[in-house]
């Protein structure tokens, strides 16, 4: 079964298919996965789910996360997107590889572990207000989030992204890909406050142009002050009237 689903260009099954071709018992079938594991042949990032992982890949002892997403996401019937620091290397900025694989769903996952290969879910709200696009891979294609997307998300996940600095240095690398109009679509998806920390990150990143739509945008939402680093003390911190931010740390872009 394993040669033939490969030979079609399929790297995934699940263990009721396998019972299904093989025509053999629950017990059988996690004998013959047991033994297709132990060879390296196969892997299972998640509870019945498994990828069959081809000669070059076998030292991550499992699929490069993009190429498996997909079809697991399917799999559990879970909308999704590749955002974060994640889609960033999508869309170029290539000096910011984050640890694990990064995905946005609609609710809390825990981290799955496949081989060397760690996937990280983050939980967001109005997922499918993002806008996203697709990208071809080996194994098909993955949803990512655009661009502009991607640098609203940054910002309104700055831990899980590495922190203020890292997310300056992603900035100042995609900042002149970014479309100002897409910028304020992206923006509605989020918080308002969201928008006023990532103005002000862009022009502090000599990206200032990409942020003019989004200034008015919250000129008209934002009615109170943000702090630019959430949690952190912002008495006596200089303050940003242009997007209402109390500036309440330095930054050093992460290049």
């Amino acid at each position: 079964m394993i040669a033939n689903l490969a030979a079609r260009g399929r790297y995934h099954f699940s263990s009721s298919e396998l019972r299904s071709a093989l025509g053999v018992t629950a017990v059988a079938a996690r004998q013959a996965l047991s033994r297709l594991a132990a060879k390296g042949e196969i892997a299972s990032p998640a509870r019945g789910f498994y990828v069959i992982v081809p000669p070059e890949y076998r030292r991550l002892g499992c699929l490069p996360a993009d190429q498996f997403i997909p079809a697991m996401m399917e799999h559990r019937n879970t909308r999704y997107y590749v955002g974060l620091l994640s889609a960033a290397q999508h869309h170029g900025a290539a000096h910011h590889r984050p640890q694990e694989f990064q995905v946005v769903v609609e609710r809390n996952r825990p981290a799955i572990v496949c081989g060397t290969v760690g996937v990280a879910f983050i939980a967001r709200r109005n997922l499918t207000a993002v806008p996203v696009e697709r990208f071809n891979n080996p194994r098909g294609t993955v949803v990512v989030s655009t661009v502009e997307a991607t640098v609203v998300d940054l910002v309104g996940y700055m831990r899980r992204a590495g922190g203020v600095d890292r997310v300056a240095g992603v900035l100042s690398e995609l900042g002149e890909d970014v479309e100002p109009a897409r910028l304020v679509e992206a923006a509605q998806s989020a918080p308002v406050v969201w928008a006023q920390r990532l103005g002000y990150l862009l022009e502090h990143v000599g990206a200032g142009d990409r942020a003019v739509l989004l200034k008015a945008h919250v000129r008209h939402r934002a009615r109170n002050f943000t702090r630019l680093l959430p949690g952190v003390s912002a008495e006596r911190a200089p303050r940003s009237k242009a997007w209402r931010v109390l500036v309440n740390t330095s930054i050093e872009v992460d290049a």
